[in-house]
């Protein structure tokens, strides 16, 4: 009971934290899509200028159904920006298709982390909303780990627990490619001068809002994973 109370204290204040990180991505995004470019370029203007002055002429940018659903397809050599993106002036769409043209730089320079991430990709099958998607085989796991018959329920919780490690891995790898590309993302928006030194903080508050998303997901699995791996020594002690 203890631990399970431990539990709780740990993971609400990171729901809190995820909930929090989602509204802030819609409100910062809404109030920069309110402020256009002085360049007046659209976020598809944006990444096909950015792209052909880096030399990348193999990806093709695609307009796409929905709002903040952007982004980089490598097997098919897309960038796709959403339809709050593709056509907009503003500094937020601009700074969302950099952010992703940061994405196709990383792959085209072999970025290691970026190589770690798409190696994983087809294991964890996971997207950059990940909380509760996460939160839910969590609790399908402990519901498991109660009524499942021995040894197959333990079986179950081994793979689970190690399928859910490799979630928490593939959302630790992230950090580093996300906040790198948008790194890459403001340098180049300056340098091909899409935005101006005074327009950049601006972009820059879009896609540290769009960050914190990820670093959210990532603290709500590592307080699910604890968990498990305290149930996995648990069961092990047992044996």
């Amino acid at each position: 009971m203890y631990m399970y109370l431990l539990f709780l204290l740990l993971l609400l204040p990171c729901l809190a934290l995820s909930a929090w990180a989602s509204a802030r991505v819609r409100s910062t995004y809404s109030k920069y899509d309110a402020v256009p470019t002085r360049s007046c370029m659209t976020g598809y203007d944006a990444a096909t200028r950015l792209m052909r002055n880096r030399g990348v002429d193999d990806i093709v940018v695609n307009r796409i159904e929905g709002k903040l659903t952007d982004h980089y397809h490598p097997g098919k050599h897309q960038v796709n920006l959403s339809m709050s993106t593709y056509g907009s002036v503003s500094v937020a769409a601009v700074a969302v298709a950099a952010h992703e043209v940061g994405h196709v730089m990383q792959n085209h320079t072999g970025y290691l982390p970026y190589k770690i991430r798409n190696v994983l990709v087809p294991i964890t099958n996971v997207g950059s909303r990940l909380a509760l998607p996460l939160i839910i085989v969590g609790l399908l796991l402990d519901i498991f780990w109660t009524t499942a018959p021995h040894p197959y329920g333990q079986w179950a919780v081994y793979a689970g627990i190690a399928l859910y490690g490799l979630s928490t891995l593939f959302l630790l790898v992230t950090l580093p490619v996300e906040f790198n590309a948008s790194r890459r993302a403001k340098k180049m928006l300056t340098e091909d001068g899409i935005l101006t030194a005074e327009e950049l903080p601006a972009a820059g508050k879009v896609l540290s809002a769009a960050a914190l998303t990820y670093v959210a997901s990532l603290l709500v699995s590592l307080v699910y994973f604890l968990r498990f791996a305290l149930v996995l020594a648990s069961l092990v002690r047992k044996d």
